[in-house]
């Protein structure tokens, strides 16, 4: 067992190395200089656009499919200590062909990655895979939702109010306004941001509510104005 571990974890190991290879080959340092500049300097890149680095990793994980959960797992650990954040975006695009496949334990490396090189880019897109993840183990969302709101952790929360974009029809309006009203006096750009965005998808399916609610809330003028956008466009 043990000498199967290690063989599993030297070809995770090997695979890893060949990302990065495939990468540092498609390096261009002046647009990397740019996109580190983009996201004020927090992150190493190689300069691979998104066009560039969505092919290699697609053929990259063509090439190499991830069986298990650990391999998984293991895979995104090694990505995720990197300070180069095209390995961050591999790693989530992998997780998003195997977010359907995982197990509810996954919930903890979600966890992970959301506080993890944070950044509006990378929490975003997680937030998503957060979704998916709750429409398939809806029994996490209350207990996980209300563990993360009271972490008074900015990343955490704005996945909280994120992970429904995608639920149209579907989404909890409820949930979503009680979690709006309990950061509506945060003075957090990316909390005010990310409720009017919240609102403004919930505006394509269910106009009247979110107008009734923006009407007899407090909300911050950013949030206002990007929960009315579509509404009140022409």
């Amino acid at each position: 067992m043990q000498m199967a571990q290690l063989n599993t974890s030297l070809a995770i190991q090997n695979l890893f190395y060949d990302i990065n290879h495939s990468f540092v080959l498609h390096a261009d340092p002046l647009t990397a200089a740019g996109q580190q500049a983009y996201l004020k300097n927090q992150f190493l890149f190689y300069g691979l656009k998104m066009p560039n680095w969505r092919k290699l990793s697609q053929q990259i994980i063509k090439n190499h499919p991830i069986l298990s959960e650990s391999e998984l797992i293991t895979l995104i650990q090694y990505c995720y200590q990197s300070p180069y954040r095209e390995l961050h975006y591999f790693s989530l695009q992998l997780l998003e062909k195997q977010i359907k496949q995982v197990s509810p334990s996954f919930l903890s490396t979600l966890e992970q990655l959301i506080l993890s090189n944070s950044w509006w880019d990378t929490v975003d897109w997680i937030s998503k895979l957060v979704g998916i993840h709750f429409k398939r183990y809806p029994d996490l969302i209350h207990p996980t939702i209300e563990r993360w709101m009271q972490s008074d952790q900015l990343w955490l929360q704005r996945v909280c109010l994120l992970f429904q974009l995608h639920y149209k029809q579907d989404t909890d309006a409820k949930l979503l306004f009680h979690l709006i009203t309990q950061v509506a006096s945060s003075n957090q750009f990316f909390l005010q941001k990310a409720a009017g965005w919240a609102l403004r998808q919930l505006s394509k399916v269910n106009p009247k509510a979110v107008i009734t609610f923006v009407n007899s809330s407090t909300l911050s003028n950013l949030t206002r104005k990007e929960a009315l956008r579509l509404i009140n466009k022409p």
